[in-house]
């Protein structure tokens, strides 16, 4: 091939081999680029070696919590306690800012009954957090779930104060 059968200049054809000569050298043995994504084989290549086998797990048959792993109401109350304290004690009630502090107040507590619970731990952990203002209204909160009442339990605390109110409820849904 030469550059006069394509009519390109000495430096557009020197830059056009560079560009060819980069893309072959990204180009890896089974792999295949497509316009907008890439496929690579799972043949084994060459440079990488062989492959790893892939580590699987067998079930436990562990089909109900041990005694001393039930969840821990008291202390996901005590949890939820702490942060609406910590977080709600100067705070007037914002409807443009509800949602951001709903889902922050969510956050901290699932994230300290995940703590508190620890690492070896088989509940899935559902927090519901709702805020709301203060204006002599009342208010009923419900929830209706699906589980066995046996091992699944749930934790709720609310908050008040002259600007608003704060409700939370904590899931802890055994799973297998």
């Amino acid at each position: 091939m030469s550059r006069k059968k394509f009519g390109l200049g000495q430096k557009r054809w020197q830059d056009a081999i560079n560009r060819v000569s980069l893309n072959l050298k990204t180009v890896r043995k089974g792999s295949v680029s497509t316009r907008g994504g890439s496929f690579h084989s799972d043949s084994e290549d060459i440079a990488d070696g062989p492959k790893q086998p892939t580590v699987l797990y067998e079930n436990t048959f562990q089909l109900e919590p041990k005694d001393n792993q039930k969840f821990p109401t008291k202390k996901a109350e005590d949890v939820m306690k702490a942060i609406f304290n910590s977080n709600l004690r100067d705070k007037k009630y914002h409807s443009d800012s509800s949602k951001t502090l709903t889902t922050h107040l969510t956050e901290l507590i699932r994230t300290q009954v995940k703590q508190e619970l620890g690492k070896q731990n088989r509940f899935k952990i559902v927090v519901l957090v709702l805020v709301g203002s203060m204006e002599g209204q009342g208010f009923r909160c419900a929830s209706r779930c699906l589980w066995y009442p046996q091992f699944d339990r749930f934790a709720e605390y609310s908050y008040y104060n002259e600007h608003l109110f704060a409700v939370g409820t904590v899931y802890g849904v055994y799973y297998e």
